[in-house]
């Protein structure tokens, strides 16, 4: 192996990037992750949006109603990740717009069944094809192996992010709450006597002078 060789070799494997500059920062990851969620919904906001006068939220809800055939509010918020009060306001649109029923459960007062309507399910069988082109242009350049490496991917990912601690609290808002953003415990109000407490005698008007003598 000649000398110049060997000068080379050790040139290039000194210029090379590290494995952490090749994987790139968490922050260079996190910016991915938002481009890609927003490329995927440009088709959505082209085709969709205006046309059927629904939003993204409205969307989704109604294209998972349409797949579970019936399920309840706050089972929507789990599979979409999408806080409860924001699924509520996207159920009362497509209940306003005619395109859910909304049933009270009899079995549990405190649930209501959402199932589609005749214009929910022609609006689902209208979108699905389009989800579906979406879905296979975007996993059409990877092999079937990776892509069962990349649902495991993103099950770890979001199980990350849906963890929760002794007390019931979001580990991921806990750990990314800003420094010194501390949560004050609610002050307790001071323990009352058993002694009744005594009235104040209201205020009387002041009585008027009396003329002076002369």
């Amino acid at each position: 192996m000649s000398e110049d060789y060997v000068k080379a070799s050790r040139t290039a494997a000194a210029s090379a990037p590290s494995p952490s500059a090749r994987r790139g920062s968490p922050a260079d990851t996190l910016h991915q992750i938002l481009k890609l969620s927003n490329k995927l919904m440009t088709p959505f906001s082209v085709y969709l949006e205006h046309r059927y006068k629904i939003s993204v939220n409205e969307f989704r809800l109604l294209m998972l109603i349409g797949r579970h055939g019936s399920t309840a509010s706050h089972e929507l918020a789990e599979m979409t990740g999408v806080n409860i009060m924001s699924v509520s306001r996207a159920v009362t649109t497509l209940d306003k717009h005619g395109r859910i029923n909304v049933v009270r459960d009899p079995t549990n007062r405190r649930r209501k069944t959402l199932s589609l309507t005749d214009e929910g399910r022609r609006l689902f069988e209208i979108m699905r094809p389009q989800t579906d082109r979406v879905a296979e242009y975007l996993l059409s350049d990877l092999h079937s192996d990776e892509v069962m490496a990349l649902n495991r991917f993103l099950a770890t990912l979001i199980k990350t992010l849906e963890a929760s601690d002794e007390e019931g609290r979001s580990v991921f808002l806990e750990r990314t709450r800003p420094v010194g953003d501390v949560v004050a415990a609610p002050i307790a109000k001071p323990a009352r006597s058993g002694r009744p407490r005594k009235k104040e005698p209201a205020k009387t008007a002041k009585a008027k002078r009396k003329p002076r003598r002369v």
